[in-house]
């Protein structure tokens, strides 16, 4: 599966898509090379398909691959639960939101304020 970019594959003459990005650590002679930066940046390789799996690097340096995670970031079931069950409570109870602080609800992490 070709991910479509703006951004072409670094490597000279090639106009695949970019799918990942290579970076190297000097330092610690190390590749680093994991899913596509979200900025292009001068001292980072955008490599396609093709390139990134025929990567080499030079003797004595380590190479980190890290996978592209298909997983959506964002909040997880048990996160929605809890929210739903902490407005169902401030829902479901009898206080009078009046003379309440500005908080109604909290269960864990989270907290029910109102919308003024």
């Amino acid at each position: 599966m070709r991910k479509l970019t703006g951004r072409r594959c670094s490597r000279a003459s090639c106009t695949s898509s970019a799918i990942k990005t290579l970076t190297y650590i000097y330092s610690d002679s190390t590749a680093v090379l994991g899913p596509l930066s979200t900025y292009a940046e001068p001292h980072n390789y955008d490599l396609c398909q093709l390139h990134s799996e025929r990567l080499t690097a030079p003797v004595g340096w380590s190479v980190i691959k890290e996978e592209i995670s298909n997983h959506e970031v964002g909040p997880t079931d048990e996160d929605l639960m809890a929210i739903a069950n902490a407005v169902r409570e401030v829902a479901n109870s009898d206080v009078d939101t009046r003379s309440m602080s500005p908080e109604l609800g909290r269960r864990g992490h989270l907290r029910v304020l109102p919308s003024n």
